[in-house]
């Protein structure tokens, strides 16, 4: 019987491949050293840069540094399951998490893995982690506005779909709160929210979701906690899985998303230990050099998608708390110039009792007016340069000076404008209401209310408005727009009020 070596070696070469196909080829390495988060590793040698690795007990890591002989991992998880000598694998897959609808309304740690107790979660795909910004041409400009609910933001600071606007000021000055009223306010805009809370307290958390759970918020927002007990690994991780939960929507679905960072400059400290735990040099305040790299990362992923992209947005808010208003100190610097503005909130106006504690002279929306509605614009054009200017009257009054009439005048009206631009938490307005709120000072119809009655003047307006009045506050919720006409007879339907509010009230 004559053999055929050609089909012979042809049969043994399929049989070869059909076997390679059965195994998973994957590398071993060994813990060479394990605390504080890290570990050292040998013999990963052809290990990729933030390669996902799977240690005994299913513990997941991610390859940081790859050095000469060793690759120092951070580990993700529990790292007390990590013991020297045991084993580490190579999986060939950057890290990534589980994705999907059935994350709204759950609380999620930095891997997607529920904490809320309400069982497993059912997920659409996954995404990586990290994932390229879009580029100039993907993107369109940001022109849509992103209403927060609160008179003083959507009037002189106004923040559009796509848009990373920074909330900064020291610690218990009202920064969550802001971000809250946002989330709280797209109910019913369609706009899915992601709350990333990085180094809180567990407490601080859940208070947040019982509030968001209160408001009906949660329907439409994911929680991604890695709350203070939790490793820096896990504190450094939180904002990419928020991202990367935010960003399914937007690119998949085509829908509009907001995602708060609470608060960045946890992150940034969380980073850093890793950094001088890996051995890297450490540079300004001890943070590594590619500091601001971390978070330009991070915030360039928000944007507005240009139409054949489907046309959908990510909204940032990051929060970023500063040490006795010290605006020019490090991380507050590198994320002001990364972001397209920044909502400032000082101290002594918060214990002032102004609520929001917003300073209009170093607060700063980069977009501006192309993502206010054109009502707004009608009513508050000059709003954000008065209240500037009155504040710098009011210091010059303080000294006791003289005041001539019109300047006087002029501070007067600042304090009403004050007034009316306070609001209460979770109780975010809508555009109409808030246009009717500010076209009352602005016109002049509260200056001769006692500044002390002018809030309780602007809330009793509001519910004469609703009731005997409902058209206009609905026309703008609706259309956006308010022409010279409008603007008149709303005036006169002001002047109406004031006069049965002085009747009833007494001025």
């Amino acid at each position: 019987m004559k053999f055929d070596m050609t089909e012979i070696s042809g049969l043994i070469k399929e049989e070869i491949r059909r076997y390679q196909s059965k195994i998973e080829v994957s590398q071993v390495g060994t813990v060479l050293e394990v605390g504080d988060g890290i570990a050292r590793i040998y013999g990963l040698d052809s290990v990729m840069a933030n390669e996902m690795l799977e240690f005994e007990g299913g513990v997941i890591g991610e390859a940081f540094n790859l050095e000469e002989d060793t690759v120092g991992a951070v580990i993700y998880g529990d790292p007390t399951k990590v013991q020297e000598g045991s084993t580490v694998r190579s999986t060939g897959r950057v890290l990534s998490v589980p994705v999907g609808e059935a994350l709204l309304g759950r609380v999620v740690n930095a891997l997607c893995e529920p904490v809320d107790g309400l069982g497993p979660i059912e997920a659409a795909g996954r995404r990586f982690l990290e994932f390229p910004a879009p580029g100039i041409a993907q993107r369109q400009p940001v022109k849509e506005p992103l209403a927060t609910g609160l008179k003083s933001v959507d009037s002189m600071i106004p923040i559009g779909r796509g848009q990373r606007e920074l909330i900064i000021g020291d610690r218990k000055t009202g920064k969550t709160a802001i971000a809250l009223d946002t989330i709280i306010n797209q109910k019913g805009k369609g706009v899915i929210c992601v709350y990333v809370a990085i180094g809180q307290k567990e407490s601080t958390v859940a208070e947040v979701v019982a509030t968001l759970k209160e408001h009906g918020a949660m329907a439409y927002t994911v929680v991604v906690t890695a709350s203070a007990s939790e490793s820096a690994a896990m504190q450094y991780a939180a904002p990419y899985t928020g991202t990367a939960i935010a960003e399914y929507f937007m690119y998949e679905k085509k829908g509009h998303t907001l995602c708060v960072y609470d608060d960045l400059s946890k992150h940034a400290v969380a980073y850093r230990e890793l950094s001088l735990l890996l051995r890297r040099p450490p540079g300004r305040e001890a943070y590594p050099g590619d500091i601001f790299y971390l978070h330009s990362r991070l915030l360039e992923r928000s944007a507005k998608l240009s139409a054949e992209l489907g046309g959908g947005s990510l909204t940032a808010l990051p929060i970023v708390e500063t040490q006795e208003g010290q605006v020019s100190a490090y991380i507050p610097t590198n994320i002001i110039s990364i972001t397209d503005g920044q909502i400032y909130l000082q101290r002594d106006l918060f214990l002032a009792g102004v609520r929001p504690a917003i300073d209009v002279g170093i607060s700063v929306s980069r977009v501006g007016g192309d993502a206010q509605p054109q009502a707004m614009k009608k009513v508050a054009p000059k709003l954000r340069l008065d209240l500037a200017a009155f504040r710098e009257l009011q210091d010059f009054a303080r000294l006791g000076t003289e005041l001539d009439e019109a300047a006087q005048r002029q501070l007067d009206r600042g304090y009403r404008m004050v007034e009316i631009l306070k609001q209460k938490q979770f109780a975010p307005l809508t555009v109409g209401q808030e246009v009717v709120s500010i076209l009352a000072g602005t016109s002049g119809a509260v200056d001769e209310i006692e500044v002390s009655r002018v809030g309780h003047f602007i809330e009793e307006l509001l519910t004469w408005m609703k009731l005997e009045a409902p058209e206009y506050i609905d026309n703008i919720d609706r259309s956006g727009q308010l022409t010279d006409a409008q603007v008149e007879e709303l005036k006169e339907a002001i002047q109406t009020f004031k006069m049965i509010y002085k009747f009833s009230y007494g001025g």
